[in-house]
């Protein structure tokens, strides 16, 4: 049984069953997730991308639905009985989930008793690292993506078990092109990502067009596109001002062409490093989010590759700093500046050496079905 619930954790979940059926072609899936996983097999009970939430705010406006969404597929795990129970990030719906399993389980002792499996580490050690010691009861394996994590998890919760598997994009993005690739003085080109949920494009978009139109002032020749996941966000875009060439899905080949990015924080920004590409990045949610947000955060950047490097490589806009301006400031001075661009270049390749070989789904299903291996 797999549950995702993230356009990202939607395709991640639908690498991992094609990698476990090439190890055990007789194996069913079903669970909950969206067209990715269902084009890979996966007999799904609810298409979980609909109900993205990020935020406080947006978590306790659908409360109610997500708890009932829960309590219908651990109806359906307790009728199926799966071997094994996998929550691909969707981090505290699937972090509930594993426990109400636990519970179950608990209830009905030498009956069913599933593995349960988290694959990619909620971000914890980027806030209430306290969660370590919840994650440590609630699954048997937890199957990481970032290489710091397996020893920061080892400091504070010995008895889980954590394998770091690589990064995934590295299959994906094997043969991307990067950041040297001489820019078109004649048309750069600029690259458009503000979102895949409704909340980040009202919060997003309307800001990054007024730094669109700043940008043309000083190079009409310019061009922009914008990527989005789905038709729903590109209509909500156009009644946002959005005139621009717009694209549905196909982020890496637009990342190919762009000279440079402008991002919403979060995972895309992995896959602007893991194409080579500077990149602009912001965040804005709505204020109540931002005052609870801020006392439970502990880290200095939500731009994950500056994370990794631990310093500045994307220059990062927040909140009241996400402006026109300084969007537009900082968009031009990716694409002007030769050294800094090359100084990106090679803080990107550190990175993503970083990450692992290819081949991290492969390693995540070796993990999980190491878990029913008698010792």
């Amino acid at each position: 049984m797999l549950i995702a619930g993230e356009a990202s954790g939607d395709l991640l979940a639908a690498e991992l069953v094609s990698a476990l059926r090439d190890k055990l072609p007789d194996a069913g899936f079903f669970g909950a997730g969206g067209p990715q996983m269902a084009a890979a097999g996966v007999e799904l009970a609810f298409d979980m991308t609909r109900h993205s939430v990020v935020g406080f705010t947006d978590v306790l406006k659908n409360l109610f639905k997500l708890r009932r969404i829960s309590r219908q597929l651990l109806t359906l795990a307790v009728e199926r009985e799966p071997d094994a129970v996998i929550g691909v990030d969707y981090g505290e719906f699937n972090s509930r989930f594993a426990r109400a399993v636990r519970h179950s389980v608990r209830r009905h002792p030498g009956g069913w008793n599933p593995k349960s499996v988290k694959f990619i580490s909620p971000q914890v050690w980027a806030s209430r690292p306290g969660r370590a010691a919840a994650l440590a009861r609630d699954y048997d394996l937890l199957l990481s993506i970032f290489p710091f994590e397996k020893q920061w998890y080892a400091q504070r919760a010995p008895r889980l078990r954590v394998e770091f598997v690589g990064h995934p994009m590295v299959d994906r993005f094997a043969n991307a092109q990067d950041a040297g690739r001489k820019i078109e003085a004649a048309s750069p080109s600029f690259l458009l990502l503000p979102g895949s949920r409704k909340s980040e494009l009202n919060h997003h978009l309307p800001a990054i067009l007024a730094a669109v139109k700043l940008i043309q002032k000083q190079l009409p020749s310019a061009r922009f596109k914008i990527v989005l996941p789905d038709h729903t966000l590109a209509r909500l875009a156009q009644a946002l001002g959005a005139d621009l060439p717009a694209q549905i899905g196909g982020l890496p080949a637009a990342l190919a062409g762009a000279d440079v990015v402008i991002s919403k924080t979060g995972t895309v920004t992995m896959e602007c490093a893991f194409a080579g590409v500077p990149a602009v990045t912001l965040y804005k949610g709505s204020w109540l989010n931002y005052q609870i947000a801020r006392h439970f955060i502990t880290v200095s950047t939500f731009t994950m590759p500056n994370l990794l490097a631990g310093e500045e490589v994307y220059p990062e806009f927040l909140q009241t700093a996400l402006t026109p301006d300084n969007i537009a400031r900082a968009a031009l001075d990716l694409l002007q500046n030769a050294s800094r661009r090359q100084k990106i270049k090679s803080q990107l390749n550190k990175i993503v050496a970083s990450l692992g070989e290819p081949g991290a789904t492969r390693r995540a299903a070796d993990a999980i079905l190491s878990l029913f291996q008698k010792p």
